[in-house]
């Protein structure tokens, strides 16, 4: 395995080796899809169950910040594997210096958008690491719930129509923006959102819906890799 770097975690080819690589050091048949979480067999029932770490600099940006990015990723995840998010962990790395009012800020945006989203935050951890070794704060999420429609790229077939159903870049660019100070006439913000209650509706209103995916790293061009390569 390569010596890793930045590239690795752009959500591109090399991010892809990278986890090709560390599936060699287990074998599951959960995680051959590689999707975003894991379905599992649970009782006469199925459970999806996914987790993921956030890392954001700055912590704080227009439409968001670090909590709430953790809580509408790890919900959205699981919304687009079909299941109904139900519980979710919250783990936090904290940064030597970190101020308490900041982090206060980030755990009442991790509550608020819990809410929202209508799950629990059920469990937790915290961890101190040294000054400089971190952006401050680290989160992560995980969450299960139960499983209410069978979606994946095994049910994608040439013809299949591809919706987007909303705008591209828009959290990212928010994010660089205020990392580097970038003026622009217009405002952008984040559209960091749980998307639960909407998927919910559209696969009630179109049971023939087969995939779904909430696109992060690697944005719209990385899914459309991720679906060629998949079918």
């Amino acid at each position: 395995m390569e010596t890793i770097s930045m590239d690795h975690g752009g959500g591109g080819l090399k991010a892809k080796k990278l986890v090709e690589g560390l599936l060699r050091y287990f074998e599951s048949p959960y995680l051959e899809p590689l999707d975003d979480g894991a379905v599992l067999p649970l009782g006469d029932g199925r459970l999806a169950f996914t987790t993921d770490t956030y890392v954001v600099s700055p912590l704080f940006f227009p439409g968001g910040d670090i909590g709430r990015l953790a809580v509408c990723g790890t919900v959205n995840d699981l919304s687009v594997m079909g299941a109904r998010p139900s519980f979710i962990s919250c783990a936090l790395v904290l940064e030597e210096g970190l101020e308490g009012e900041t982090l206060e800020k980030v755990l009442e945006s991790i509550a608020r958008t819990a809410e929202e989203a209508g799950v629990e935050v059920v469990t937790g951890d915290t961890k101190v690491v040294e000054r400089g070794t971190g952006f401050g704060l680290f989160v992560n999420t995980a969450g299960v719930g139960p499983v209410l429609v069978e979606l994946g790229l095994h049910k994608v077939s040439p013809g299949d129509a591809l919706l987007v159903s909303g705008t591209v870049g828009q959290h990212g660019m928010a994010v660089l923006a205020a990392r580097e100070g970038l003026e622009f006439e217009g405002e952008i913000k984040s559209d960091c959102a749980p998307v639960n209650s909407l998927v919910e509706a559209l696969l009630g209103a179109c049971p023939s819906v087969k995939f779904l995916r909430d696109p992060t790293r690697g944005g719209l061009a990385g899914t459309l890799w991720e679906v060629a390569k998949g079918t």
